[in-house]
């Protein structure tokens, strides 16, 4: 094969993107499909995993219509968001219910029932992560309670890339990285599945895949189906693939100890990767794409982020275009509002927070509304609350021996300049952006390469990837957002409470309705 060609599909919340490159990393061909999320009830996420198969098939089939020369199609790589629940299977593979995602706070119960049943240091000891109802093994006690019927036709239990990987290749694998982000039941001494969890929690262990893979590993080819729905007449070997964040994180070229990476999507995660064992049970730690059973990638994430100005406009200028976000931007310019948007503050706990909260109830907040305020004022606060729960994240999670010097920031935020200088103030920090906007599934053409044996370090990804020059902070700006951020972190403590009763009332509410 003289000019190998690799393939990247990542499934997201809001869209899946593909893209085809040649061994030194250069595009030849990119598609993407959007769709939207299941909100059954207030705080609750589900996607319909059939709505996924379609989005990676008519993304794949794209891309590879526009390759000339398909023999040369060396490998495949497809990653997806973390799918909570995982796709839930009965015995013929068929999906039962929608997946509950990452984003889904409705398992409150079930993680205060094994808070006081098993504990968080045993939870920590074992799986490395704490508990909260982001994890997906709370979201599957959920189901198993509330919904014993479908319970008890689950015969397997995968990752939502596995899942899509199984129905293109037979092959049914999982990689070290979604099975360590599953949390509670994954054991990340041993980097199996904890039978004694599954025990303690009622979770079937002989549902769960068993043959783990590296992110990079060829478990399969094609099968005849999908070589047909993708425009092919051979088979392509598939990698095992993995969670989307590890795929955006090793597209920000996060391939040694210390590196960090902010990557801005649906939600916020920023981390890094080191060779501890994780020891800090209000992040989120998972096994890491570069030798899972001795790196770990290691996180603090707000669950809302990048989704708060797609909601914005959606809601307030009518439609979600490239121009009415450009629109607004010029808003903020022309009227001159400045950091702290005229005293205004937001908390971005739209569907519950993740780090360092952990509050299923907290909700979002805009504070200091005068008559004064504008779109522009309250759109400028939701970027700037988004800035200040990154610094925030930081300040939970900054290890003493780790020196931070500039943040990469991947993902659909970092295309807005006024939102990077945003985030470089906020931070005091430069900002640096990959000038390619491609993110995981460019991650995940790399890991195809790895996996068919054309790349061997993973240093090469620098070689793919060109740095924008950094966006640098000013430094009277930062000294105003302090300020602005003292108010921000004083907000939530004072309306804890107030959240809290709020969630049960309108649960109250819900249940008299169901009645």
């Amino acid at each position: 094969m003289s000019t190998p060609i690799f393939i990247g599909c990542d499934i997201g919340t809001s869209h899946t993107k593909a893209v085809a490159v040649n061994a030194k990393g250069e595009v030849l061909s990119q598609s993407s499909a959007a769709y939207d999320i299941l909100k059954p009830q207030n705080n609750w996420a589900e996607q319909n995993p059939e709505v996924w198969l379609e989005a990676a098939v008519r993304t794949l089939s794209q891309v590879i219509a526009k390759i000339p020369a398909k023999e040369e199609i060396a490998s495949i790589c497809i990653s997806a968001l973390y799918g909570g629940t995982g796709v839930m299977c009965d015995a013929q593979m068929h999906s039962i219910r929608p997946v509950i995602i990452w984003m889904d706070r409705r398992a409150e119960a079930e993680s205060a029932e094994m808070r006081q049943k098993l504990g968080e240091n045993l939870l920590l000891d074992v799986s490395g992560n704490g508990i909260d109802s982001y994890f997906g093994y709370t979201k599957l006690l959920w189901v198993k309670k509330h919904e014993p019927e479908n319970w008890a036709k689950i015969r397997h239990i995968i990752p939502i890339h596995s899942y899509i990987i199984y129905k293109m290749t037979g092959v049914l694998s999982v990689d070290y990285c979604s099975a360590g982000n599953v949390g509670g039941i994954y054991d990340y001494n041993t980097h199996s599945w904890s039978q004694d969890m599954c025990r303690k929690m009622e979770i079937p262990y002989e549902t769960l895949p068993h043959s783990f893979h590296n992110p990079s590993d060829l478990i399969g080819s094609l099968n005849e189906v999908y070589q047909k729905r993708l425009g092919l007449d051979h088979p392509v070997p598939l990698c095992a693939g993995t969670v989307d964040c590890i795929a955006s994180m090793l597209s920000a070229s996060i391939v040694r100890p210390g590196d960090n990476a902010a990557v801005l999507g649906t939600s916020l995660n920023w981390g890094y990767i080191h060779e501890k064992k994780p020891d800090n049970p209000n992040l989120v730690s998972m096994p890491y794409c570069i030798e899972p059973t001795r790196f770990s990638y290691t996180y603090g994430g707000a669950s809302t982020a990048g989704a708060l100005p797609r909601w914005f406009v959606l809601n307030f200028m009518g439609g979600d275009s490239s121009e009415t976000y450009d629109e607004l931007e010029q808003m903020i310019c022309k009227d001159k509002i400045g950091p702290g948007s005229g005293g205004l503050v937001a908390l971005p706990y739209f569907m519950g927070e993740r780090t360092p909260i952990w509050d299923e109830k907290a909700a979002g907040v805009l504070f200091g509304l005068t008559l004064a305020h504008t779109k522009a004022h309250i759109y400028r606060a939701v970027l700037e609350a988004v800035a200040y729960s990154l610094l925030h994240i930081m300040e939970s999670m900054t290890d003493s021996d780790m020196a931070i010097e500039e943040i990469i920031l991947v993902g659909g935020g970092a295309r807005s300049a006024i939102w990077k200088q945003i985030f470089a103030d906020v931070t005091n920090l430069p900002i640096v952006t990959p000038v390619q906007e491609i993110e995981a599934p460019l991650g995940d053409a790399f890991l195809a390469a790895v996996g068919a044996g054309f790349i061997t370090e993973y240093e090469d990804i620098r070689s793919w990837i060109t740095m924008n020059p950094p966006v640098l902070p000013d430094k009277e700006n930062h000294e105003r957002y302090k300020k602005h951020f003292a108010l921000y972190k004083k907000l939530y403590p004072a309306l804890k409470d107030i959240m809290s009763e709020r969630a049960d009332m309108l649960y109250k509410f819900q249940k008299e309705k169901e009645r």
